[in-house]
């Protein structure tokens, strides 16, 4: 009796971690993402900041919009960043700093910008891993042409990415559901 029970918990234990990890792989590996297209800005969410914005350039070299904004592109940890503020380039470029320092105020700032600058249409660049929640999160607070396009980040980063993910998700749906 009592290894029939033992082997009953293990089952269970063993369907929740397969459930675990299937919901991960379909929410932070294999997320809906869109492809670029003509936007009114390409914003670059901070967080894995090299990968997210090389793919903003890319985007940007390819004239997807006028105007890249970064966020929390002054911090010194991001030389990258600090020279595109700075106006080291041939495109317009925007920074900011949200606050609160978080994808929700990143969310407002987007909602902000767009209603003050007349914006249709925004492409955001955020780590493959985050986007299935910025997404959610930009949607509260953005209700313009939002397409979500990912980078990629090494293997390192979107195994810490993704386990970040989950108590982060689980904030964004059950306490901070507004914008």
């Amino acid at each position: 009796m009592f290894l029939f029970r033992w082997y009953r918990r293990l089952g269970l234990l063993v369907l929740l971690v397969a459930a675990a990890v299937a919901a991960s792989i379909w929410l932070f590996v294999f997320p809906r993402t869109d492809a670029p297209g003509r936007a009114d800005a390409v914003v670059v969410l901070s967080g894995a900041k090299a990968e997210r914005l090389d793919r903003a350039l890319e985007m940007m070299r390819a004239h997807t919009a006028p105007l890249l904004v970064i966020s929390d592109g002054r911090n010194p940890e991001w030389p990258q960043a600090n020279r595109l503020c700075a106006g080291h380039t041939t495109f317009r470029v925007l920074c900011f700093k949200p606050d609160p320092y978080s994808t929700r105020g990143e969310a407002e700032a987007i909602a902000v910008l767009a209603r003050t600058r007349g914006w249709r249409a925004v492409d955001v660049v955020t780590s493959r891993y985050h986007v299935f929640r910025a997404r959610m999160i930009v949607r509260r607070c953005y209700h313009g042409g939002l397409r979500m396009i990912a980078s990629t980040p090494s293997l390192g980063d979107y195994a810490l990415g993704a386990v970040q993910e989950w108590p982060k998700l689980a904030v964004a749906l059950l306490v901070r559901r507004a914008c």
